[in-house]
């Protein structure tokens, strides 16, 4: 199957990007981590002024999942904060009515928990409507927060119930994926630009071989991964098996991006103050949810 991305969703890739490239989106995650959400909550209107969270809501924008892969490739890659795969590719499938318009205009912050894959609820002090995979609301009250790997991703223990509506679960498991690759794609820039920048022994260490070598590595798994991701996007009947192929192999490449850039970067890449640490922490939080590398490889092999 020949597949490209239409003029249309290029250009939406390219605004989105244009948008969080000025938006210093790293002050915002680091402000989400320790529970102000100011700055994120105004990424969030941004993004709904582009029409993010009404991809799989309004019908008369003619979007769908290739849409929202294109979307979230971009919010990976940028690591904006919040509950975003919960409102924007899993909500859609649970609200009706007022609350539906609400999160398509940005207005209403959703978030979801689903048992055993997805036993905590991101972010459930920010969002005014917590849901299970039947669509139930989630009674909240002095949720239990959990740490987390990556504390731009606060997590709360809430009550769930375990019933699978593979539906809404797989428009979560794509958006999941396509972040891991955004994410990905920067950890690769970023060491790119480093390598190109950092001398040694007289010498840029984009020059040895070896460095050539790893970052190659990278760029090839991120690149074996894209068309994994928006053929389950596009995949139909078939998207349970594609979408978890796409996130075994995208998770892989992202965690494979993640290692490269903390070797190419050396010590600075442990500091608080880089960027770096921001995507390292999200891939391995990411890496996990919704779904285990095992669980989606069992999937695929069911």
């Amino acid at each position: 199957m020949k597949f490209q991305l239409s003029p249309e969703q290029r250009q939406f890739s390219a605004t989105l990007h244009e948008l969080l490239g000025g938006a210093d989106t790293a002050a915002a995650a680091r402000a989400w981590a320790v529970g102000e959400h100011d700055r994120g909550l105004k990424l969030w209107r941004a993004l709904a002024d582009l029409g993010v969270f009404a991809l799989l809501v309004d019908e008369e924008l003619g979007a769908g999942p290739v849409d929202l892969v294109v979307a979230f490739e971009a919010l990976g890659y940028h690591a904006v904060p919040g509950p975003l795969v919960e409102s924007a590719a899993v909500a859609p499938a649970l609200l009706t009515g007022d609350r539906r318009a609400a999160l398509a205009e940005g207005d209403l912050v959703a978030t979801v928990v689903a048992p055993p894959e997805v036993p905590l609820a991101l972010d459930a002090d920010v969002a005014a409507v917590v849901l299970d995979l039947t669509g139930a609301d989630v009674t909240t009250a002095d949720p239990e927060p959990v740490r987390s790997i990556d504390p731009a991703r606060r997590l709360f223990r809430v009550p769930g119930t375990p019933v699978a509506d593979a539906a809404a679960f797989d428009m979560g498991v794509l958006a999941v994926a396509a972040q891991l690759l955004g994410a990905g794609q920067w950890l690769l820039d970023a060491s790119v630009a480093y390598a190109k920048q950092r001398s040694q022994y007289g010498r840029a260490i984009g020059e040895y071989q070896a460095i050539k070598h790893l970052l190659a590595d990278v760029a090839t798994r991120l690149e074996l991964a894209r068309p994994l991701l928006y053929g389950a996007a596009v995949a139909g009947e078939t998207i349970t098996r594609d979408v978890s192929a796409a996130k075994v192999m995208a998770g892989d490449a992202a965690y494979l991006a993640a290692r490269t850039a903390l070797q190419v970067h050396g010590a600075i890449g442990y500091t608080a103050e880089h960027d770096l640490g921001l995507r390292l922490t999200k891939v391995r939080a990411l890496v996990g949810a919704w779904g285990t590398g095992a669980f989606h490889r069992a999937r695929v092999l069911r």
